[in-house]
């Protein structure tokens, strides 16, 4: 698991260049599977605490988080213990108004929404879930394949 998070982050490499220049940003890549979950709800909260913000947003963040990691982790499949699983990186950064949260993952098919998923079935609300609890939400496909699920949390 790699983490890195920034705050004020000015350190340079080669040349004197920015390695990170965002006021606040974190990035933590998972392994795509089951407990990718736990340690992306686990590292929100740490940084969103760090970074001071009420603990409402945190838990609303946590939850955004929770389904944005499950829906990468069940697009790319569980693999097989001994083989290497794919990798998804969970991105937060904050603005002066908003928490943005990134998800990216190597599955190129988009995120779907359920608008109606069965009384009974444990999956299909996700995107559901996100919609009410963000501000806006969305996807975009990245050049080297695969996929970004964003959303963004209201922070004033």
């Amino acid at each position: 698991m790699a983490r890195r998070v920034a705050r004020n982050d000015r350190r340079s490499r080669a040349g004197g260049t920015a390695v990170n220049a965002t006021p606040y940003t974190s990035e933590l890549e998972l392994a795509a599977q089951a407990d990718a979950v736990r340690w992306g709800r686990r590292h929100t909260r740490d940084v969103l605490s760090a970074w001071r913000l009420p603990d409402d947003r945190i838990d609303d963040a946590q939850l955004a988080v929770s389904e944005l990691v499950t829906n990468a982790v069940r697009c790319v499949g569980n693999a097989s213990l001994d083989a290497v699983p794919p990798r998804i990186r969970l991105t937060l950064h904050k603005e002066p108004h908003r928490l943005l949260i990134w998800v990216a993952d190597p599955d190129p098919r988009p995120p779907v929404l359920n608008a109606s998923p069965a009384a009974g079935a444990e999956n299909g609300r996700g995107l559901l879930i996100l919609e009410r609890i963000t501000k806006e939400w969305s996807y975009y496909f990245v050049p080297t394949g695969g996929k970004v699920v964003w959303c963004s949390i209201g922070l004033g």
